[in-house]
């Protein structure tokens, strides 16, 4: 191939899956990153680029409850799965989060948070919660130019020690 060659596009192919509670059908190519599909296909802004290696974080979604690079996964990794962004989080969840970060003054430029929020809103799913090292591990993946870092991290532990409410009856 040269550089005066068209660039090569595969056909798009049908990919099924759930998405922050709904089901989605989604016609594009199956190679394409999770995250692209997201943006570009579906609207949802809130998941972010960084570094698209897979190094940053910025890019976290839950698959199936549990934290995964959106950048590094091709369309077609998340067919029949659950897809949750940070726009499809549970309002409890997502004020625990919120009141965590307020209190420790956690937010700067915000372009990692997100990411960083998916992570923590999967510790906060666990059945039992995980001390600071813990906590400090998981969060470890996630790069902040604004060295927000261990601030974030104390933020997490409020929200972890912050009880969720309790569940509404159905009668």
């Amino acid at each position: 191939m040269t550089r005066s060659d068209p660039p090569t596009t595969r056909p798009p192919s049908t990919t099924r899956f759930a998405l922050n509670g709904r089901a989605v059908e989604l016609q594009a190519d199956a190679t394409m990153p999770l995250l692209w599909a997201l943006r570009d296909h579906l609207g949802l802004k809130g998941t972010k680029p960084g570094c698209l290696q897979g190094v940053c974080g910025a890019c976290t979604v839950h698959v199936d409850g549990a934290p995964a690079r959106a950048c590094q996964l091709p369309l077609s990794a998340v067919a029949g799965r659950t897809v949750t962004t940070i726009e499809g989080l549970p309002a409890h969840t997502q004020a625990r989060l919120q009141a965590g970060w307020a209190a420790h003054q956690a937010l700067q430029c915000g372009w990692c948070q997100p990411g960083q929020a998916m992570t923590a809103a999967s510790l906060l799913a666990q059945p039992v919660a995980p001390d600071a090292a813990g906590v400090a591990a998981a969060m470890a993946g996630h790069l902040c130019r604004c060295g927000t870092g261990h601030r974030v991290v104390r933020a997490v532990l409020a929200a972890l020690a912050n009880p969720a409410p309790p569940a509404r009856s159905t009668r």
